[in-house]
């Protein structure tokens, strides 16, 4: 039967291998794929249902016709279930086979077609994705920027807050993933304050108790507005919503204590504790970089969670960020002045 399925099919102008069981037509699969198959379903050693289980786990693109001599409903049904794109019943007759390899090639063919339409779709829209998703935060970034320009003391402040906190993120050893979260909510971690008097964010001298109040809501504005548009990114937010907590739970907005601040967030305040003291405000002069750190190890158990402090301290004695200096500062001044 398979010589004359050879003959008949070789007369047609298709090239054709024989296996004379199951185990042998695997072989053959295994060094030359082949786009279609005529499976007698009671092979030797392997029959047509275990064959073409294994046929659709490795060989997907394999189409399979079904050569039985049974005229059972039930087994054709099972069989094109399980991935036979037709069958045959013998004994049949040359132009019968003939149209139906024909009619089964090119339902393979519109099959691998529509995979591969499928998956480049797939690879398009995934970049066109990202480049939405970029394109967002840029204009999240953009809008971030301008809220520093008008102040000329926190000017750059989210782009150092993110430089330290990346340090001490990398020399705590924090997974990719968890980086890429803790950089953009090192950003945007001030967003907020687009909710904030502008007055109050340039006041020189002290807070009122009530000003302060107000100025401590952008924690919770930042992630009212960001969290519907950054749900995928729960680090992120956490950092909005949590980087004015504090480790001994008196901080805000929710009175989080120790562990219970997220990591991300608890790297993220102390980098804008540091920058805050070096950077200087409009109500108060700017630390040398050594002071800030003694306030640091001082405040280590109380506002900040002892392991970053250590951690900043070894990436500072590393020299593994850019410190201020007393140029940045003069030059800073200047601009405040102009």
């Amino acid at each position: 039967m398979r010589s004359l399925l050879r003959r008949l099919l070789e007369s047609e102008g298709f090239a054709c291998r024989e296996a004379n069981s199951g185990d042998v037509a695997l072989t053959i699969l295994k060094t030359d794929p082949v786009p279609l198959m005529l499976l007698e379903y009671q092979s030797p050693g392997m029959d047509g249902a275990a064959m073409l289980r294994l046929l659709q786990q490795d060989w997907p693109e394999t189409a399979v016709i079904l050569v039985t001599a049974v005229s059972d409903l039930d087994l054709i049904v099972k069989s094109v279930e399980a991935g036979a794109v037709d069958y045959v019943t013998k004994p049949f007759r040359p132009h019968e086979l003939r149209a139906r390899v024909s009619q089964a090639l090119e339902k393979r063919r519109l099959l691998v077609e529509n995979r591969a339409y499928r998956l480049h779709l797939e690879e398009r829209v995934v970049i066109q994705t990202r480049k939405y998703e970029d394109l967002f935060l840029a204009s999240l970034q953009s809008l971030a920027d301008a809220l520093e320009v008008k102040d000329p003391y926190t000017a750059g402040h989210s782009t150092r807050v993110t430089e330290y906190a990346l340090a001490i993120g990398q020399e705590l050893g924090l997974p990719e993933t968890l980086m890429e979260q803790l950089e953009l909510g090192s950003r945007l971690h001030d967003i907020g304050k687009i909710g904030v008097r502008e007055a109050l964010l340039v006041k020189e001298g002290a807070l009122t108790d009530d000003e302060y109040a107000h100025i401590m809501e952008h924690p919770v504005i930042g992630w009212r507005l960001l969290e519907p548009l950054l749900r995928e990114l729960p680090h992120a937010l956490s950092v909005v919503r949590s980087h004015h907590e504090r480790y001994d739970g008196r901080g805000l907005p929710d009175r989080l204590l120790g562990h219970e601040i997220p990591l991300e967030a608890r790297i993220v305040g102390l980098a804008d504790s540091f920058d805050a003291m070096t950077s200087g405000r409009a109500y108060r002069s700017w630390k040398p970089v050594d002071v800030a750190m003694a306030e640091l190890k001082r405040c280590a158990g109380t506002q900040f969670d002892p392991v970053c402090v250590a951690a900043f301290e070894r990436v500072v004695e590393q020299k593994a960020v850019k410190l201020p200096d007393a140029n940045s500062h003069q030059l800073r001044d200047a601009q405040g002045a102009a």
